[in-house]
């Protein structure tokens, strides 16, 4: 278990950005989802140890973040979604004077430098100074400052920030490499969903400083309610109507086809039973799965 956290609470003044919550982080990737203002960032800095909880508390790869805070930082890598670049320096002096500060010796840290840069595809822009780098660059760079001490653990707060469509799938073919073949854990902090659910098998997410949803991400999906998208020939009224005797909810897809959820103890027969019933023919059928953007919207709004 990377993260474990227990009835955390965060105040700002009379206000709980984190209101009692209690989440184990599994291995692996893990998406952390949340509109402005959920405690997102909140959390992170406080699993950071730049943050004192006012209840509760949370460990980090089994270090508690009251009493261990240094130590954390030491193990862990973290991508913040600002600039964090100091002008005048060249990528690979830059990077080097991070792994440094992480405490490593000077000659560890310039090899890891090179290597860190390499990996990250800055390989020929290593010696240019960080202030002339595309935004796509400066991505890029501060990803490699987050590796150059092989942390255990990676927080990485936006990390598509700015980019292109070729650079940010480069990026998350990057981040998911980091997590599948480097041996790393990760929490990837985004409002992008699409780019979560490309790199993390788990999510958790909150809204108003709680946590809406947590799990596997497959695993949430197959929970959901069954949508199905259907076409069919005849009098499509009253195939509705007979759909609206089992509390079934519908709406207009393209081509004239029709997108039906289910309740509840409904099953998929239902709509083969009803087409024999009224006379339709069912030309096409098929279950749609839920997105990660599906779910994420569904608990917001319940909340």
């Amino acid at each position: 278990m990377v993260i474990k956290i227990n009835n955390l609470s965060i105040l700002y003044g009379a206000a709980k950005v984190l209101n009692d919550i209690s989440l184990e982080v599994p291995d692996g990737a893990v998406g952390l989802l949340g509109p402005n203002g959920a405690g997102k960032s909140t959390l992170i800095k406080t699993l950071l140890g730049f943050l004192t909880p006012d209840a509760g508390g949370a460990a980090v790869l089994g270090m508690d973040v009251r009493t261990h805070a240094v130590d954390i930082r030491q193990q862990v890598g973290y991508m913040p979604e600002n600039d964090c670049l100091m002008p005048g320096m060249n990528a690979v002096g830059f990077v080097a004077y991070v792994g440094e500060l992480c405490g490593m010796p000077a000659s560890d840290a310039m090899q890891r430098a090179h290597e860190t840069l390499d990996y990250v595809g800055l390989d020929e822009a290593r010696y240019r100074l960080v202030e002339t780098y595309s935004t796509g660059m400066k991505q890029r760079i501060k990803l490699a400052q987050a590796l150059v001490h092989d942390p255990k653990l990676l927080f990485l707060d936006e990390p598509t920030n700015g980019m292109d469509p070729s650079g940010r799938q480069e990026m998350l073919d990057l981040i998911k490499d980091i997590s599948t073949h480097k041996g790393m854990h990760l929490i990837l902090s985004s409002h992008l969903l699409p780019d979560v659910e490309y790199v993390c098998p788990n999510v958790v997410a909150l809204n108003r400083g709680k946590i809406v949803v947590q799990g596997n991400i497959e695993e949430l999906k197959d929970q959901q309610q069954q949508i199905f998208e259907l076409k069919i020939k005849g009098d499509r009224e009253v195939y509705l109507a007979a759909l609206q005797r089992y509390n079934c909810q519908w709406e207009l897809a393209e081509e004239s086809g029709l997108r039906v959820t289910l309740p509840d103890k409904v099953d998929g027969n239902i709509f083969f039973k009803l087409a024999l019933e009224t006379g339709i023919q069912i030309r096409q059928f098929k279950l749609l799965k839920q997105s990660l953007e599906d779910i994420f919207v569904e608990a917001v709004g319940e909340e």
